[in-house]
């Protein structure tokens, strides 16, 4: 399977906060959710391999190819969703749509309007007036509308209800039907990719702290509840984080076959991506 995006060595300093060392791939055909807290890093990284931030050092390859020497060939191929739409409030979508449209040599017209009519989006009402659903809708009918490869999205879903990210999944979905097309998803709202996700990729304080498959990871990981009275300073070090109450203790750990031998009686439960997520972050990365 080969690579749509490579990313290595990637460094962007500010005052306050680093991109440091950042290195990952995205695989053909998947969708990657690219995870972490607010504040983490994703938007920072998604708009350094866009080329919208100058980044220090580091190389971002797409297709195989240096996006600094082929940017304009490789931008071709890709549909972009950032969060805060990118569009001009005075403008109608028709309006819009004839600023961007002819950016792409690959514009399908008839894809646009199919779009259009699937998120019921009228051409002669200004972006001004749409609801923040409506803007992402419209930014995912633009992206989808001239035939790229590879989607990157920055939380398209936040501040969105349930059922218009819902519908959001199923257009990714059906994306993905096409073949040779792929997904890179940056979110905080895990939830989102428990369906839909091939990769995950974690990010925390500007580095990656784990890339890998999402099925490996979640059967790799477990939730164990059991009596804080079991716990001691050796049992507290099988598990990434111990959340602690008055009833016992929860813990995520990627080494259940010693807590079994070091604690007999433990309830153990699959965890969720956010479980995971949150132990990494909260145990510090280890």
């Amino acid at each position: 399977m080969s690579n749509v995006l490579e990313v290595s060595g990637l460094n962007k300093s500010y005052a306050e906060f680093a991109l440091s060392d950042v290195n990952f791939s995205l695989p053909e055909d998947c969708i990657t959710g690219f995870i972490g807290i607010n504040g983490a890093g994703k938007t920072t990284t998604i708009r350094t391999i866009l080329g919208l931030i100058k980044r220090n050092s580091g190389d971002v390859k797409i297709f195989g190819k240096d996006m600094d020497k082929h940017g304009p060939e490789l931008k071709n191929r890709i549909g972009v969703v950032m969060d805060e739409g990118c569009f001009y409030d005075d403008l109608t979508m028709k309006e819009m749509k004839s600023i961007i449209a002819p950016a792409y040599s690959s514009w399908n017209e008839r894809d646009y309007k199919t779009y259009m009519e699937r998120f019921t989006l009228s051409p002669r009402q200004k972006i001004s007036t749409l609801s923040k659903g409506m803007r992402m809708k419209y930014a995912l009918t633009l992206a989808l509308s001239h035939q790229a490869d590879l989607l990157i999205m920055d939380e398209p879903t936040s501040g969105l209800d349930p059922l218009i990210r819902s519908q959001f999944m199923d257009i990714l979905t059906d994306y993905m039907k096409q073949g040779g097309k792929s997904v890179f998803f940056s979110t905080h709202i895990t939830s989102d990719l428990d369906k839909i996700a091939d990769m995950i990729i974690l990010i925390n304080n500007g580095k990656i702290l784990f890339n890998e498959e999402k099925d490996t990871l979640i059967d790799t990981h477990r939730l164990v509840k059991g009596d804080s009275n079991d716990l001691n300073i050796e049992t507290r070090k099988l598990f990434l984080n111990i959340q602690e109450t008055g009833f016992g203790f929860a813990g995520i750990t990627n080494k259940l076959s010693q807590v079994r031998k070091s604690i007999k009686d433990i309830l153990v439960e699959r965890p969720t991506i956010e479980n995971i997520m949150l132990s990494y972050v909260e145990g510090g990365g280890k």
